[in-house]
């Protein structure tokens, strides 16, 4: 579910990015050369939507953001778990003794 999440992130992130371009900017940005065609023939609530499809990616991201950081924990705790008892499964030398590794080469 993480991975899932990640990549609704990575896609909203995109989208979003696109989405900033295409807004008129006091410089003019990417979309200024589309404002003639705009201006002729385009929608009046253009600037309104774009503005809002933006704070709702905005709000996307932070709310996917959220919940990775949740389903992140809850794995991490799993994992946690499961090498715990990998740890104690293992069979341990008792204190006086030793064991030589062979070494590589020989």
């Amino acid at each position: 579910m993480y991975i899932f999440i990640t990549i609704l992130i990575v896609i909203a992130a995109i989208l979003l990015t696109l989405l900033v371009l295409v807004q008129n900017s006091k410089g003019g940005g990417l979309a200024a050369g589309f404002a003639s065609g705009n201006q002729v023939m385009g929608a009046p609530k253009t600037a309104d939507f774009l503005e809002k499809a933006t704070w709702t990616l905005i709000a996307l991201i932070v709310a996917f953001s959220i919940a990775a950081v949740g389903f992140s924990a809850g794995q991490q705790a799993s994992s946690e778990e499961q090498s715990a008892i990998e740890v104690e499964a293992a069979p341990v030398a008792p204190a006086g003794e030793t064991t030589e590794l062979p070494v590589q080469g020989e």
